[in-house]
């Protein structure tokens, strides 16, 4: 257990930053798997509508640090991939 202040207080700063990261982590996770749902169906609309989804959780989660700005951009073009291939 933290005895300083400023221990203390770095604490409670890495609990509630733990919360945030997990919960945007949980985001990424579900926009991820409609994205695949919506591959595996094959409908444009579906595919489309999650794709920018998707991108925009990223692009949320390493505009808040939780991800890397790099990690961000490749699952972007990962999944983009995908989507033109299911679309062909």
């Amino acid at each position: 257990m933290a005895h300083t202040k400023s221990a203390l207080k770095r604490d409670r700063q890495s609990k509630k930053n733990r919360e945030r990261n997990n919960a945007a982590a949980s985001t990424i996770k579900t926009a991820r798997r409609k994205l695949a749902a919506a591959l595996v169906k094959k409908d444009a609309a579906a595919i489309k509508e999650s794709l920018s989804k998707f991108n925009s959780v990223l692009d949320k989660a390493a505009k808040y640090g939780v991800i890397t700005r790099n990690t961000a951009s490749r699952r972007k073009t990962r999944a983009a991939a995908a989507a033109r291939k299911a679309l062909v």
